[in-house]
C-alpha cells in the first residue's frame, strides 16, 4: 500500500444526515417557532418515548444536562455520594460535582467493559457498613454495549439505591429485548454530533415517572413559578432543547434503525478482516443483548501483535485516519485525584487495562466500503501483514 498520504480524511464518527431534516427545520422557520420549545420538541419527546418504550421524556440541551437533572430529581446534595462507572467520558461524572456531591468510581468487567457487579457489590457493602449508601448509581453503556443490568439492578434494589442509566452511546441497543436506557429510575441519551443520531447538540432524559419528568422540565426552564410576573422559588437551569434542533432529531430518529444496521455491518466487516490476527480482540457482545456498535473497539496485545497502541494510532493518523484510545478511566484523571475507586478484583483493574490496550476505529454510518477497506489495509500494513 505504501505511505502515500491520502487526501480524504476518515473521521471516527461524523454526523450522518437523513435528508428529512430540512422539512422539520423549514416548518419551524415558516411558523417562526425558533425559540426553545415548540411543536418539534413536543413531537420529538413523544416519538422517542414510543421508540424506547417509556412513559415520558424531556428534551434538553445535552446528555450532561439530563444527568444533572436526574441527580437533582434524586435529591443529590453536597456531601452525598454517587457511584459512577470509571471507564467513561468525564460528562458522566461532572454533574455529581456540580451538586457538591462526591463520586465513587467503579471498575469495568471483561465481558461488557462496563460496570463490574463484583466491584459494585463491594462498594455497596462498604457503604452500607459505613451507614452512608450512595444517593444514586450512574451506570454507563459504553460504545453501545449494555452493562450487566440484571446483576446491577439486583444489587441496587437490594440496597434500595436508584439507578441512572447513562445510555448516551447506546440508543438503539437492547438488553434482553428491552431498550437500553430504560432500566434505571432515569435514563439519558445524547444527540451530540458524533452519536448514532444527532441534533447537533442535545440530549434526552427518560423515565416512567411522569411527575419527575414534569419537574425536570420545570427545572430546565429556569424553574419559573406559575405567576404573571417572573417569580422563582428554587434554582433552575437553562437546559431545554430548541425547536429547530428537535426538528433535526425527529428526522434522525426516523433512520435510527438503519444507522444501527450500518454500524453493526461495519463492526462485522472489521471483525471478519482483523479478528484472526494475533493480539487483536474485539469488544464482546453480551449474550441476549444487541449493541448498536456505536464505535468498533478492540484491544491490542503489544507482545502478540508486535506494535503498541500509540504506534498504531500514529500510523493511522499519518494516513489521515482518525482513531482513538478508549476513554481514560475517571479514577486516573487529575480532576478526580484521591477519589475512591473499586477495582474488579484485588489483583485486576479492568478499566486501566482497557485504557492501555483499547482502540476505537472509524465507525461512522456514512463510511463507504472504500473508506473501511482503507482503514483495514492501514491496520494490516502497520502490523506488517500482507494486504
Amino acid at each position: 500500500m505504501g505511505h502515500v498520504k491520502r487526501e480524504k480524511r476518515i473521521y471516527l464518527s461524523s454526523p450522518h444526515m437523513s435528508g428529512y431534516e430540512q422539512t422539520y427545520i423549514k416548518e419551524a422557520f415558516d411558523t417562526n417557532w425558533i425559540a426553545p420549545l415548540g411543536p418539534n420538541v413536543d413531537a420529538f419527546e413523544k416519538e422517542l418515548a414510543m421508540y424506547v418504550g417509556v412513559e415520558g421524556t424531556a428534551a434538553v440541551s445535552s446528555g450532561t444536562a439530563a444527568i444533572h437533572l436526574a441527580l437533582k430529581l434524586l435529591d443529590v446534595q453536597a456531601g452525598d455520594k454517587v457511584f459512577c462507572s470509571s471507564l467513561t467520558f468525564v460528562a458522566s461524572a461532572n454533574p455529581i460535582v456540580y451538586l457538591g456531591a462526591e463520586p465513587v468510581f467503579i471498575d469495568s468487567e471483561p465481558e461488557t467493559w462496563n460496570m463490574s457487579p463484583k466491584a459494585l457489590e463491594r462498594a455497596l457493602d462498604d457503604a452500607s457498613k459505613e451507614g452512608k449508601l450512595p444517593k444514586a448509581v450512574i451506570v454507563v453503556n459504553l460504545y453501545g454495549q449494555s452493562a450487566k443490568m440484571d446483576e446491577i439492578l439486583s444489587l441496587c434494589n437490594h440496597y434500595d439505591v436508584p439507578i441512572i442509566e447513562d445510555a448516551a452511546e447506546s440508543l438503539g441497543s437492547t438488553y434482553k429485548g428491552k431498550a437500553s436506557g430504560t432500566f434505571g429510575k432515569f435514563g439519558i441519551y445524547s444527540f451530540n454530533g458524533n452519536k448514532i443520531i444527532t441534533t447537533s447538540g442535545g440530549g434526552m432524559l427518560v423515565s416512567d415517572d411522569t411527575e419527575a419528568l414534569a419537574k425536570a422540565r420545570f427545572l430546565a426552564t429556569q424553574a419559573r413559578d406559575q405567576a404573571p410576573h417572573y417569580q422563582h422559588s428554587e434554582i433552575g437551569y437553562n437546559y431545554r432543547m430548541s425547536n429547530i434542533l428537535a426538528g433535526v432529531g425527529r428526522a434522525q430518529l426516523q433512520v435510527l434503525d438503519d444507522r444501527v444496521e450500518a454500524r453493526r455491518a461495519i463492526f462485522e466487516q472489521y471483525h471478519e478482516e482483523l479478528a484472526h490476527i494475533p493480539g487483536i480482540h474485539f469488544m464482546p457482545e453480551l449474550k441476549h443483548t444487541r449493541s448498536n456498535r456505536w464505535l468498533t473497539t478492540l484491544t491490542l496485545d503489544e507482545k502478540e501483535a508486535g506494535i503498541s497502541v500509540p504506534s498504531l494510532l500514529q500510523f493511522l493518523a499519518e494516513e489521515n485516519i482518525e482513531a482513538r484510545p478508549v476513554w481514560k478511566p475517571l479514577h486516573m484523571q487529575p480532576l478526580f485525584e484521591g477519589v475512591a475507586y473499586y477495582s474488579h478484583s484485588e489483583s485486576e483493574s479492568v478499566s486501566e487495562q482497557l485504557f492501555k490496550t483499547g482502540i476505537c476505529l472509524p465507525s461512522g454510518s456514512n463510511m463507504t466500503e472504500e473508506d473501511q477497506a482503507r482503514v483495514v489495509d492501514c491496520v494490516k500494513h502497520s502490523l506488517r501483514i500482507k494486504v
